[in-house]
């Protein structure tokens, strides 16, 4: 992002003024503005270069610069990247295989990320498209306390796809997982704690 212009580098005869908390001061010369800046130990900061005049701002640039910068950093951190995880099923899967495949796509939107289930129809099968519609609605009955249907099933040839989202952003998923380990590992001190109490 291009840096705004700040204090003499703001070259136009006239600025709109906004002052330090939000208030409009109005349409001021340029001149005034950095005095009033000045006086108030501030910076002229230039907000909407393409209006007319000009939108400019007092501000402490340094410190909004570094808030700036914090913030950027925050959301980078938060937007934990959601990756698309694929599973495929049969059309004619028997319950065991049914229930360990749905345990791999709980498992999957627990932590955070997108699955694309897909039905493989083979020979005749893909004359019975409803078939995979009603296994696909299953699963996401199945599956709806931890994923809601993104793309609804649709046959794409010899395929049909459906798209679960998690309900819980990755960041919240991941700082479950950390609180659960923390939980697993303090339980551990404890109980090793109590075994050398037994054997002192």
């Amino acid at each position: 992002m291009k840096e705004p212009r700040v204090n003499d580098r703001i070259r136009v005869p006239e600025v709109r003024l906004v002052g330090p908390e939000g208030e409009q001061v109005g349409v001021v010369r340029v001149e005034d503005a950095l005095r009033l800046a000045e006086e108030a130990g501030l910076d002229l900061v230039e907000v909407a270069p393409k209006a007319h005049p000009p939108v400019t701002r007092l501000m402490d640039y340094g410190k909004y610069k570094y808030e700036a910068a914090q913030k950027a950093r925050d959301a980078r951190r938060n937007q934990a990247n959601t990756v698309l995880k694929e599973i495929r099923f049969r059309l004619k899967i028997d319950d065991h295989d049914y229930e360990t495949k749905k345990g791999h796509v709980e498992r999957f939107l627990n932590g955070g990320d997108k699955v694309k289930v897909m039905i493989m129809f083979r020979g005749r099968e893909q004359s019975r498209p409803e078939m995979g519609v009603r296994l696909l609605e299953r699963l996401a009955e199945d599956v709806h306390e931890l994923g809601t249907v993104e793309s609804r099933p649709r046959q794409d040839g010899r395929n049909m796809t459906m798209v679960l989202a998690p309900t819980r952003k990755k960041s919240e998923a991941k700082s479950e997982q950390r609180k659960r380990r923390e939980a697993q590992r303090q339980q551990r001190r404890n109980r090793q704690a109590e075994r050398s109490a037994k054997n002192a």
